[in-house]
C-alpha cells in the first residue's frame, strides 16, 4: 500500500511542477499583454475587448501623442531619472564600498555591530520614513530640492549595498591586503586599486538593483518634490498624466507603455548580472 501511494505521488509531481509554472507564467505575462495590445487601440476597443490583438485597428497615433504630450511627458522625464539614477549609483558606491571595506576587514564587535545597524535598514519600510525625513530635510535646507531627493535616495540605497559588498569582501583572500600594505599601500588605496576591481560581480548586482529601485520609486519623488518643482520622474509623470486623463485609455495605456518598457528591457538583459553576483559570494567560499 506504501509503495502503490508513493509512486501515485511520483507520478503526480512531474504533472503539479507545470501546471504551476504555467500558471505563474500566465498571471505574470497577462498584465504586459494587456499593457502592450491595448496602447495601439481606440477608447472603444479597449472597453468593448481590451484582450484582443488589435490586427485590424492597428495604429501608433496613440503613442505618437504620448510622446509628444507637451504636459507630463514621460519621454521628457526620462533624462531627470536618468540623472537621478546615475547620481545615486556613484554616491552609493563611492559610500558603500569603503564602509563596507572596512567592516568585513575587522573582526571586532563594534564592526559587526555597525553591519547589523546596516542590515536593519532593510527591513524598514520607505513609506514610513518619508515623514522623518521632510522634518530633517527641512531643518537643513534641502526639502523640495533635488539635492534632498538624492540624499534621501542614497542613504535608502545604502544598507543592502553595504550587505551586499560585505558579503562579497569576505570572500576574497587578506593575504591581498597584506600584499599591498608590504608594497607601501595604505587601506584606501588597498581597496580602490586591488580589491574593488575583484568586486566587479558585486558592484554590477548593487547598480542594476539601486537604478531599477530608484527608476521605479513613485514615493519619494512624489512626497519630497512637490509639483510646483516643475521636476518630474518617469512614476510621477505618468501619476501626474493619468490623474488628468483617467478616463481616457487612449493615454493611459500609451503612457505606461513608455513608462515600463526601458526599465524592462534593462532587467531582461542583465538578469544573468544580477543572479551571479548574488550567488558569487556562495560559489566562492
Amino acid at each position: 500500500m506504501t509503495e502503490q501511494a508513493e509512486t501515485g505521488r511520483a507520478r503526480r509531481r512531474p504533472i503539479v511542477r507545470p501546471v504551476m509554472l504555467a500558471l505563474l507564467l500566465l498571471a505574470m505575462t497577462m498584465p504586459v499583454y494587456l499593457l502592450v495590445v491595448n496602447s495601439f487601440k481606440s477608447q472603444d476597443d479597449i472597453l468593448g475587448n481590451p484582450f484582443s490583438l488589435p490586427l485590424g485597428d492597428l495604429t501608433l497615433d496613440h503613442l505618437a501623442d504620448a510622446v509628444n504630450s507637451p504636459q507630463y511627458n514621460v519621454i521628457r522625464s526620462y533624462g531627470f531619472t536618468l540623472f537621478l539614477v546615475v547620481v545615486v549609483d556613484v554616491l552609493c558606491i563611492l559610500l558603500a564600498g569603503p564602509a563596507a571595506y572596512a567592516i568585513a576587514r575587522s573582526t571586532s564587535r563594534r564592526a559587526q555591530s555597525l553591519l547589523l545597524y546596516f542590515l536593519a535598514g532593510t527591513f524598514i519600510p520607505g513609506a514610513a520614513l518619508v515623514i522623518p525625513v521632510i522634518y530633517v530635510l527641512r531643518s537643513v535646507g534641502l526639502a523640495n530640492t533635488v539635492a534632498g531627493l538624492v540624499a534621501h535616495d542614497v542613504a535608502s540605497t545604502l544598507p543592502v549595498s553595504i550587505f551586499l559588498f560585505v558579503g562579497f569582501i569576505r570572500t576574497i583572500p587578506a593575504s591581498i591586503d597584506q600584499a599591498a600594505m608590504i608594497d607601501g599601500a595604505g587601506r584606501l588605496r588597498t581597496f580602490w586599486t586591488i580589491i574593488f576591481p575583484l568586486m566587479r560581480p558585486a558592484v554590477v548586482t548593487v547598480l542594476i538593483l539601486n537604478s531599477i529601485g530608484i527608476w521605479n520609486d513613485f514615493v519619494s519623488p512624489q512626497i519630497l518634490l512637490s509639483p510646483g518643482s516643475g521636476r518630474y520622474t518617469v512614476t510621477t509623470a505618468i501619476y501626474a498624466g493619468i490623474s488628468q486623463y483617467s478616463t481616457d485609455l487612449t493615454k493611459v495605456f500609451p503612457n505606461l507603455l513608455l513608462a515600463v518598457a526601458p526599465v524592462v528591457i534593462f532587467f531582461v538583459y542583465m538578469q544573468r548580472h544580477i543572479i551571479s553576483g548574488l550567488t558569487v559570494g556562495a560559489v566562492k567560499g
